[in-house]
This record gives C-alpha cells, sequence and structure tokens, in this order.
C-alpha cells in the first residue's frame, strides 16, 4: 500500500490540506474547520489512504494544538519548520506570497522531499507541564496588574506613602492604618482591600504552581535547576518550549534556535559579538 503525505497549513480555526504520494502528485486537498465537527470531518476524510502521514507546519507552535490532537488519535506525525516551507514556495510558484492552498502544498512537499523531520510522539506529562507554565506565567502577569491597581489605590489614600515593591504584608500594615470618613475615601478603601485579597489568593496559587513545577522538572530527570539563576518556572519553560532535544542536529543548531546564537558586528575597526534576535521562540531569549 502507498504512503501518502497529508501536508496541513493549521490556524486557530482552519487547517487546509494537501494530500500527495511519493511522486508529488496531488491526490487530494480540502479545508476543515479545527471545532470537533470539522475535525472529525478531516480524520473521515483522510480515512481513505490508510498508510498517512500527517506534516504539521510549526508543530511546537501554532500548529501544535492539532498535532497533539492528531497523535492522541494514533495518527503519525512530523515537523515541518516554517522555514522549510517558505523556501519550497519561493522555488515552486516564484513568489513567496501565501495563501493556504499554497501553504499546505509547500508543507507536503517538504515533507516528500526532505529525510529526517521530526517524528512526533506523544509525551502527556510534557504537555501538562506546557500547560502549567504557561498558567504559572498568566498568574504572574495578572499579580503584576493587581500591584499596579493597588498601589494607585494606597497613594490617594495615603499620599506619600507608596512602596515602589509593595508586598502583602506592606499593604495590609498602610490598609489598616487609614479610616476614611468621606464614601468617596472608604470607597477607594473598599476597592483597595479587595485588590489585596486578590493578590493573597494570586500569589498563594503562584506558589502552588512552582511546587508543582519544581515537582516535574526533578521527576524528568532535568538538572536545569542547578544553574545559577533557574528556578522551577525558568526550568519548565525551557523543557516546554525545547521539547525533545535531539532534534536538533548540534548544539549550533540549537543555540541558532533560541537566538544566543552571537553574530559579528564590526563597527569601524572595532570587532564585537552581539547576540541574534531571530532565534525560534521569544520564552527563551526575554
Amino acid at each position: 500500500m502507498e504512503r501518502v503525505i497529508i501536508g496541513v497549513d493549521p490556524h486557530k480555526l482552519s487547517a487546509t490540506i494537501e494530500v500527495v504520494d511519493d511522486h508529488e502528485r496531488r491526490l487530494g486537498h480540502g479545508r476543515f474547520t479545527t471545532d470537533k465537527a470539522g475535525y472529525t470531518a478531516m480524520l473521515r476524510y483522510a480515512k481513505a489512504w490508510p498508510a498517512r502521514t500527517w506534516a504539521v507546519e510549526g508543530a511546537n507552535g501554532v500548529g501544535r494544538p492539532l498535532a497533539q490532537r492528531l497523535l492522541e488519535a494514533g495518527e503519525d506525525v512530523v515537523d515541518v519548520p516554517a522555514k522549510l516551507a517558505a523556501r519550497v514556495r519561493l522555488f515552486d510558484t516564484g513568489h513567496n506570497r501565501k495563501t493556504d492552498a499554497h501553504d499546505a502544498h509547500s508543507i507536503a512537499m517538504v515533507a516528500v522531499r526532505t529525510q529526517g523531520l521530526r517524528v512526533l510522539r506523544p509525551d502527556g506529562e510534557l504537555e501538562a507541564l506546557r500547560m502549567l507554565v504557561d498558567r504559572r506565567e498568566a498568574l504572574s502577569r495578572r499579580r503584576v496588574q493587581t500591584v499596579d491597581r493597588l498601589q494607585a489605590l494606597l497613594a490617594e489614600l495615603l499620599p506619600g506613602q507608596a512602596k515602589k515593591d509593595l508586598t502583602t504584608g506592606q499593604a495590609k500594615r498602610m490598609l489598616a492604618s487609614v479610616r476614611p470618613r468621606d464614601i468617596a475615601g472608604r470607597t477607594r478603601r473598599r476597592i483597595a482591600a479587595e485588590e489585596l485579597a486578590e493578590l493573597v489568593a494570586v500569589e498563594s496559587k503562584m506558589e502552588k504552581a512552582n511546587a508543582e513545577l519544581k515537582a516535574i522538572v526533578l521527576a524528568r530527570g532535568s538538572h536545569l535547576m542547578d544553574l545559577r539563576g533557574v528556578g522551577p518556572v525558568v526550568a519548565a519553560r525551557v523543557l516546554a518550549d525545547v521539547g525533545d532535544v535531539a532534534r536538533f542536529a548540534d548544539r549550533n543548531r540549537f543555540a541558532s534556535w533560541t537566538g544566543t546564537a552571537p553574530l559579528d558586528a564590526s563597527s569601524g575597526e572595532h570587532s564585537r559579538h552581539r547576540l541574534s534576535r531571530a532565534g525560534g521562540t521569544g520564552g527563551l531569549t526575554t
């Protein structure tokens, strides 16, 4: 039975596919929504080719949700880097104008022509780690927003006594020291108390998240936290974003992907180095 490649151009609300054989002949194509009905219809359509491999662009990025669903369904999935698909699109069409149909075709061509594409494996623990670290980072942003609102309220309740790095203990003492009598002041203090309660709750959730992330990182046998300045959140983010480090041919490729590979930057007779901003992930370069 001849094996086929299904090139997938994934988006949040839709996925465009093209089915090709080893001789690059197009056997089928389609566009499907990514909701339950559309996903089911796409799998039903693909069953016409029992020996199939799904080639998903950006399976560690925008294509991750669809790639994970396919893996959970027992499908064979490979990851197609976006740069390879763009290169093939340029060579095949003579221009680099993007359409979903062109993208799906280019992705399928990459999978047919390229040896050694990363074969995805289901890893529920890594996916859980990714969700947990995303949640922890969302909590961190929520804490910053809550502190900003609380500081603004305290600055109005206690002029000249604002704290730059406000802690919950400081906020409690400051709030306890003021008892406004006018309706605006009482309302401001009540809202500040609600913001303080929100801050306490968020920090409690962050502590629990840190403990859970630390346990998972250690359970995976990682020694990232042995590095100075690397805690459970950073270690979890590295593991979640990198996934299988074996997908990088060598350390130079890995450094290029993370944006930590130095580039020459000359100025007159002086030569220096700077970090690349063209890394594959923003999470590891910030």
